[in-house]
C-alpha cells in the first residue's frame, strides 16, 4: 500500500506542476484498478490526496466520479454511513410520497439488506422527511456496486466522511469564538439612541441611510447556523425588542444530534455554544437601543435560528443532517422569506443540495458565504452550498480602490455579491457585533459576516416591498450594486449600495 500511495502522491506532484491534460480522476481510477487491492480499503489519506488533487486544479468534486472501491473506502473510513438519493433525476423531495416512489425506495432498501444481511431497523436506516434520501449501514463493497447498477439511484455518498483525523477521530472547531474584544473606538459611529453603535463598514455600504427607509419591520430571517447564544440576553427574547426595536419575535430551534451514534435521534438543543451563530444574528438582528452596542442591518426584522451545525464546516454527519432538516422547516414556514447559511464544504452534500432545493421551490431567497478560509479549505475557491444556482453567492472584500478579497475570503465565478470587511491592506479590523456574553463584543468578519450582511440588506428591502417576489428583490439587490449590468469574473455584481436598493 505504501508503494501505491507514493505513486498517487507522485501524481498528485507532477499535476500541480502541469496542465494535467488527462482527467484526474481517470489517472487514479488507473492506478487503483491497477496496483491497489480491491478487497482493503484506501486509507484516509489515500482518499484525500486525490480529493485535494481535483480541488487545487479548480475541479469540482463529485463522489459519483469516483469507483466503487474509493466510494466504498470513504464510507468505511465515515462510520460504515452511505447516503442513497433515490428516486428519478428530478425527485429530489416529495412532500406526499406516491406508491411508486415508495416501491423505488423498498428495491433499493432490498438490495442493500440481501448484500448486508440484515433487516432494516434504527441502527442500520435512518429515513428522512421531505427530501427522497435515506441513510444506510453499509460494510460491503458489493452493495455499492450493486446499488450503482440499479435504476432510480440519484447519487450515493459516504456522509460520514469528513476530511479529519485518523477513522474521523477528529472534530473541528472551525469559526468558533466566545472570547470578547476592547472595540477601537474608530471602528464605529453612535447614533440615536444615546450610544448605539453603527460598524464602520456599515457606513461603506450607505446602511444607516437606509434606515430613513427601512429597518426590516415584518420581514423573518431564516438563519441556519451554531445557533444563538442564551447568554446574550439582546438576541433572546428577553432584549430583542428595546429601543428602536420593537413588534418583532425571535424563535430558536435545534436539530443538530450531538452522538456518537449516527442513527441517534436526541438533538442537543437551540443554544449556541460556538460563537459563530450569535455573531451572524448580530449583524442581521441585534436590536437598536440605548445599551451601547452594535446594532444590527436589520433591526427590527424577525429572527428564526436553528441551532444545525456545531461550526461553519459541515465534516459531520450530524450537521449535514441538522442543516438539510433545518432547511425543509424553514422551506415549510410561510413567514420566513429569506434563509441565511455562513457555512459550507468544500465539495457537494446530496442531502443538503436536495433541501436547498426544497426550499428554492418554496419561493424562499438563500444566502451562503462563498468561502472563508480556514486551515482546512484554504486555497480553494467558492464552497458549496454557495456554488448551487439555487442560492445566492456572497465574500467579502476590502475597501481598497482596487476590488480584493478580504484577507481570508474566497472568491470565484460563482460569487453575487461582496460587502466590505476589512480595510486596505488590512488596516481596518473586522466589523464589529454583540458577543457571545451581556455586555460583551467581538470582531468579526469574512464571507460569512458578508452573507448575513447581504441577508439583512434584503430584509430591508422586502419590507417597503412586501408583495414582492423572491426574483423582484434579488433583482433589486442587483440594479444596487456597483457593476451592474454587468458581471465581475470573480466578484459578481459587486458591493451592494442598501440606500439605492430601498429607494
Amino acid at each position: 500500500m505504501k508503494t501505491n500511495f507514493s505513486k498517487l502522491l507522485l501524481l498528485v506532484a507532477v499535476c500541480m506542476l502541469s496542465s494535467c491534460a488527462e482527467d484526474t480522476t481517470n489517472d487514479f481510477k488507473e492506478i487503483e484498478e491497477q496496483t491497489i487491492d480491491q478487497s482493503k480499503p484506501l486509507t484516509i489519506a489515500e482518499i484525500n490526496a486525490e480529493i485535494e488533487l481535483q480541488l487545487s486544479k479548480g475541479q469540482e468534486f463529485d463522489w459519483k466520479n469516483e469507483s466503487n472501491h474509493f466510494l466504498w473506502s470513504a464510507v468505511i473510513h465515515g462510520n460504515n454511513i452511505l447516503t442513497v438519493g433515490y428516486g428519478n433525476d428530478n425527485e429530489s423531495f416529495s412532500e406526499n410520497r406516491s406508491a411508486a416512489l415508495e416501491t423505488k425506495k423498498d428495491n433499493i432498501l432490498k438490495i442493500i439488506e440481501a448484500n448486508e444481511n440484515y433487516s432494516r431497523g434504527k441502527e442500520t436506516v435512518v429515513e428522512h422527511e421531505i427530501i427522497n434520501v435515506i441513510d444506510v449501514k453499509v460494510e460491503n463493497i458489493k452493495t455499492i456496486e450493486d446499488l450503482r447498477k440499479a435504476d432510480n439511484v440519484r447519487y450515493l455518498e459516504p456522509n460520514g466522511y469528513n476530511h479529519f483525523g485518523a477513522d474521523n477521530a477528529m472534530r473541528s472547531s472551525s469559526g468558533c469564538n466566545k472570547d470578547g474584544a476592547s472595540i477601537n473606538s474608530s471602528h464605529y459611529t453612535t447614533i440615536a439612541p444615546n450610544n448605539a453603535q453603527v460598524a464602520w463598514n456599515f457606513q461603506k455600504h450607505n446602511i444607516p441611510q437606509a434606515w430613513n427607509y427601512s429597518t426590516g419591520a415584518g420581514v423573518t430571517i431564516g438563519l441556519i447556523d451554531t445557533g444563538v447564544s442564551q447568554s446574550q440576553s439582546l438576541l433572546n427574547s428577553g432584549g430583542i425588542n428595546d429601543g428602536y426595536s420593537n413588534g418583532r419575535f425571535v424563535q430558536k430551534y435545534g436539530t443538530f444530534i450531538d452522538s456518537a451514534w449516527w442513527w441517534s435521534n436526541n438533538y442537543d438543543g437551540p443554544h449556541d455554544k460556538c460563537g459563530h451563530g450569535t455573531q451572524m444574528a448580530s449583524t442581521m438582528a441585534a436590536p437598536r437601543n440605548d445599551n451601547g452596542m452594535p446594532v444590527g442591518v436589520a433591526y427590527n426584522s424577525n429572527l428564526v435560528a436553528y441551532r444545525a451545525t456545531e461550526d461553519v464546516l459541515l465534516n459531520d454527519y450530524h450537521e449535514r443532517k441538522g442543516v438539510s432538516k433545518a432547511l425543509t422547516e424553514l422551506a415549510n414556514r410561510s413567514d420566513v422569506k429569506i434563509i441565511s447559511m455562513s457555512i459550507g464544504y468544500v465539495w457537494s452534500i446530496g442531502n443538503i443540495k436536495d433541501a436547498v432545493k426544497y426550499a428554492y421551490s418554496k419561493n424562499k431567497l438563500i444566502f451562503a458565504a462563498g468561502g472563508t478560509s480556514t486551515s482546512f479549505t484554504n486555497g480553494y475557491g467558492v464552497i458549496f452550498p454557495a456554488t448551487m444556482s439555487e442560492v445566492v453567492a456572497v465574500t467579502g472584500v476590502d475597501d481598497g480602490p482596487n476590488y480584493e478579497r478580504c484577507e481570508t475570503c474566497h472568491s470565484g465565478s460563482k460569487i453575487d455579491f461582496t460587502i466590505i470587511m476589512e480595510g486596505d491592506n488590512n488596516t481596518s479590523k473586522h466589523p464589529p457585533v454583540l458577543g457571545f456574553y451581556d455586555n460583551q463584543r467581538s470582531y468579526t468578519g469574512g464571507s460569512s459576516v458578508a452573507t448575513a450582511t447581504t441577508a439583512g440588506i434584503a430584509a430591508l428591502v422586502w419590507s417597503i416591498h412586501p408583495s414582492w417576489s423572491r426574483t423582484q428583490v434579488l433583482n433589486k439587490l442587483k440594479q444596487s450594486s456597483e457593476f451592474y449590468p454587468n458581471r465581475n469574473g470573480s466578484f459578481g455584481y459587486g458591493n451592494i449600495d442598501a440606500l439605492q436598493a430601498v429607494q
